[in-house]
């Protein structure tokens, strides 16, 4: 029976051959090599599109495709991330998945986790000897850049997946908090630089009408539960609060010397929520900032009877109010960055953010074939050039950018300006794939745009952000900040560290909420709460990034 079913599926098997062997045949790895009539290898790739982005259409898939001679067969999601992230995970489960994921860091990249996960089913393909034989560009960042380095190589050596690489500075220092300077003048204060002056502060805007309409609308603190960094900014007076891997999640690690520690169980801890407690206990922090969308945030900054926000922590004022013409009575130019505060003990610390894109967002699998590999492999390699970054980024040129002209200042007044940004209404939709093509986006290539010297309009937003983040660089205490990027767990282990931080983040977020609305009282709360960490596993969290702390620190994954 054996025999007869062997002989019958060979025969089933060399047909299919046969019968594909005019549009396809076998690379060397067993998947087969589809192509289109002109000859394009066809590989289907997974991506984010959002509505005003038709990917078959678009500009960059059309230089893309003509260069490396790829035509893409496009499985699209948005950018809303839950459900990106789902549609993800049912392709994978179901066996149905593409041979490119091409995605976005904040929308559905992969984890450390993931990556290892589908390395070790084979999934995912090895890289390294791809990029050695065919991305020269790839393999000199890799060379160059030991974060990069350590992020992309999973402990078994291999490179599973790439990361992309932002040097975004203004993202690098995201505890910020804008205010608006024009209340400030109304009321008589300084910009504030300790947490009882930004207490004073607050006070003065909800009493003394800083907005002039004589209703007692305004808001002194707000931000939503998606963007905030409230408490991250007004922890760092207190403590280091380090930044965690996601959004909005601070993380549950730092480092004491070389040991591993939690700083969310320290009494300075505990007397940085005091603090915001206490501002909301007074009503100087919005009750709807822990829970409503970025819809209503904008909705509030733009509020059309009346400018109502004194002061939002989020990343830059676009958040909470429209930008430039759309600001139709200028409100936005109002919002200025508060500097780090000072706490009672003298400290001043803020979040760091490095590197600022920390999923993995290339992974070929084992459904592209080996034309289909090299092919994605050497377009990312394109990418990872000026040109290549200023064509995925911003379209064609004299489309989505310019040549500097005479006179042009690059956003880093020291660096030779390279391109420069066409923004406005006249930029057409769809010439280019934004977030999605942000390799190798070093500090170097984004410093040398030219912006305007006027921080203010929309044109000026990137230098506006870069000289209110000049204020927050330093105040990060890198002896601190557990590397979380470059240390990768066991690989035996990472499905249990995934579970103790989903655990232990939810826990440590609903007790945050719970001490600082005054649904539990800290004072009397605080010692469960401690003792609930050890309950939900804090300990064996620990112990678990120790073990792959002290791996990474002996030099060995």
């Amino acid at each position: 029976m054996r025999s007869t079913l062997s002989k019958v599926t060979a025969l089933a098997a060399v047909l299919a051959l046969a019968l594909a062997a005019c549009s396809s045949d076998k690379s060397a790895d067993g998947a087969k090599n589809e192509t289109t009539a002109d000859g394009k290898t066809i590989i289907t790739t997974f991506s984010p599109s959002d509505p005003t982005m038709n990917l078959d259409t678009n500009q960059v898939t059309k230089l893309v495709s003509d260069k490396f001679k790829i035509q893409f067969k496009w499985q699209t999601t948005t950018f809303d991330a839950g459900p990106a992230k789902e549609k993800r995970q049912i392709a994978l489960a179901s066996g149905d998945y593409p041979a490119l994921f091409f995605l976005i860091p904040w929308v559905d990249a992969f984890t450390q986790t993931e990556v290892l996960k589908y390395g070790k089913q084979g999934v995912a393909l090895p890289l390294e000897q791809l990029i050695k034989d065919n991305a020269p560009n790839i393999q000199k960042a890799l060379d160059s850049n030991q974060t990069l380095k350590e992020m992309s190589t999973a402990p078994d050596g291999h490179i599973y997946a790439l990361p992309q690489w932002a040097d975004c500075y203004h993202c690098t220092y995201p505890d910020k908090l804008w205010i608006n300077s024009t209340w400030l003048k109304k009321v008589g204060l300084p910009m504030p630089k300790t947490t009882e002056e930004l207490r004073t502060v607050l006070q003065a805007f909800k009493t003394k009408d800083p907005n002039g309409n004589g209703k007692a609308d305004e808001i002194p603190l707000t931000t939503d539960a998606q963007d905030s960094t409230l408490l991250g900014y007004l922890m760092n007076a207190f403590l280091f609060d380090p930044i965690g891997a996601k959004t909005g999640v601070r993380s549950l690690v730092s480092l004491d010397g070389d040991k591993v520690v939690t700083p969310v169980s320290k009494d300075a801890y505990k007397e940085g929520l005091k603090y915001i407690a206490s501002l909301y206990k007074e009503g100087l922090i919005n009750q709807a900032a822990f829970t409503q969308t970025a819809a209503a945030l904008q909705a509030q900054g733009n509020n059309p009877k009346a400018i109502t926000l004194g002061s939002v922590p989020v990343l830059y004022p676009g958040i909470f109010v429209q930008l430039g013409a759309a600001s139709k009575d200028g409100r936005d130019k109002q919002y200025d960055a508060v500097p780090p505060l000072t706490g009672p003990e003298g400290k001043s610390y803020t979040g760091l953010n490095y590197p600022s894109s920390t999923g993995y967002t290339f992974m070929l699998t084992n459904k592209a074939s080996k034309e289909a590999q090299v092919a994605a492999i050497k377009m990312l390699d394109y990418i990872y050039t000026d040109e290549g970054q200023m064509n995925t980024n911003m379209g064609p040129e004299g489309v989505g950018w310019t040549k500097p002209a005479p006179g042009d200042i690059a956003l880093d007044e020291k660096a030779t300006p390279l391109y420069k940004p066409i923004q406005g209404p006249q930029v057409p939709k769809n010439i280019n794939w934004g977030a999605m093509g942000q390799y190798n986006n070093t500090l170097r290539y984004r410093n040398a745009q030219v912006v305007p010297k006027d921080i203010y309009s929309e044109a000026g937003l990137e230098r506006r952000l870069f000289q209110a983040t000049k204020q927050y660089e330093g105040h990060e205490d890198k002896a601190q900040q557990f590397p979380l990027a470059s240390v990768w767990p066991d690989p035996a282990l990472g499905a249990e560290l995934a579970t103790l931080q989903t655990n232990l983040d939810s826990y440590v977020s609903q007790n945050q909420l719970a001490f600082i609305t005054g649904s539990k009282d800290i004072d009397s709360g605080w010692d469960a709460f401690v003792k609930g960490l050890d309950s939900t596993g804090m300990k064996r969290y620990l112990e678990i990034q120790q073990q792959a702390y002290d791996k990474y620190k002996s030099g060995s994954k």
